[in-house]
């Protein structure tokens, strides 16, 4: 995604009448019963300088803590604050479109709660919003509190997917951003069932701006996303913005008709200029032609299979999420 430039005016749902819920502030959660009262006091003293109507709604992605007793304290205490429960463990993609189907406000927030980023910094995405930016992203300066292989995996996978895909993401650019009306209509159409919501954002396209922060430390709790999970999401999010990885099999298909044309004219002299070698002739040659494209076939096996799976899991037709209704407490 490259940084576009807004086109004033501003809509006028962006100023808000009062009492209206201009702003929702989607909060996915799992297992972070901890880390919630500490998030809770840094958001709401930004939320109340805030010159428009706003709400937080959590998402409690099938926690097994007490991270949804947590919520209903925050809705008892502020009603600003709502909840939502799914019904089991989704993931963070469908933890984040559920906050968004559900969103009153024109413009949405996406924040973690484990405080790595920083709700301060909310002021100045709608300041950016106000001026006609419609997605305002969190961009990560450093990144000194991941695990050196993160940060090495993590430059991969950037360059990777904009080598690959049709759309570009700014590197280190997380979930935690603004979008405004036009960007929240565009990516609630979009109803894949394994999704990359970073891709989404950039798909949508619109005006679009950095704002830098460095990332600190996890206030409690410890990261849900281990590296099998993010090869997942990694790989999701390549098959979900590229048909390159199909096409690519097709021009290897072509490069191994060239290798076999040459490996023939090969054996073909080895046989009329060494014809008392001891091993037959080309047999070292063919056999490392059949383990190495049997390899290849399985690789390729895998992609295809890869992509078939998608597309299985999409003509199913199920919903993306199912929500729990067993605690009236919280909206």
């Amino acid at each position: 995604m490259t940084e576009s430039k807004p086109t004033p005016p501003v809509a006028a749902a962006a100023r808000g009448a009062a009492g209206d819920v201009v702003l929702t502030v989607i909060v996915p959660a799992y297992n972070e019963e901890d880390a919630i009262p500490a998030f809770v006091e840094r958001l709401r003293p930004v939320l109340d300088a805030l010159s428009l109507g706003s709400e937080v709604l959590f998402v409690d992605d099938g926690s097994t803590d007490r991270t949804w007793a947590a919520v209903a304290a925050c809705r008892r205490a502020d009603p600003r604050f709502r909840g939502l429960r799914l019904s089991r463990n989704f993931g963070k993609e469908i933890a984040m479109t559920a906050g968004l189907d559900a969103a009153r406000g024109a413009a949405v927030v996406f924040i973690d709660a484990d405080l790595q980023d920083p709700p301060e910094l909310i002021a100045e995405f709608v300041a950016l919003w106000r001026g006609g930016y419609q997605n305002v992203y969190g961009l990560r300066v450093r990144r000194g509190t991941d695990a050196a292989a993160k940060r090495v995996t993590a430059g991969l996978f950037y360059r990777l997917f904009n080598l690959l895909a049709d759309v570009r993401l700014p590197a280190h650019a997380g979930d935690f951003r603004l979008i405004g009306e036009d960007v929240v209509r565009a990516v609630r159409a979009c109803r894949d069932r394994q999704r990359m919501m970073k891709g989404l954002f950039a798909w949508a396209g619109y005006p679009s701006v950095a704002v830098p922060y460095v990332r600190p430390e996890r206030v409690a709790g410890r990261t849900k996303f281990g590296p099998l999970r993010l090869v997942a999401l990694a790989f999701d999010g390549i098959a979900a913005h590229s048909t390159v990885p199909l096409r690519a099999w097709t021009w290897l298909g072509i490069g191994c008709v060239a290798g076999a044309v040459l490996l023939g004219l090969w054996v073909l002299l080895e046989y009329l200029l060494a014809p008392d070698r001891a091993a037959p002739a080309g047999f070292y040659v063919t056999l490392l032609v059949v383990l190495g494209f049997s390899s290849l076939h399985f690789v390729m096996l895998g992609v295809l299979g890869g992509y078939l799976g998608r597309i299985y899991n999409e003509v199913k037709d199920r919903p993306l999420y199912l929500l729990r209704d067993d605690d009236p407490e919280v909206e």
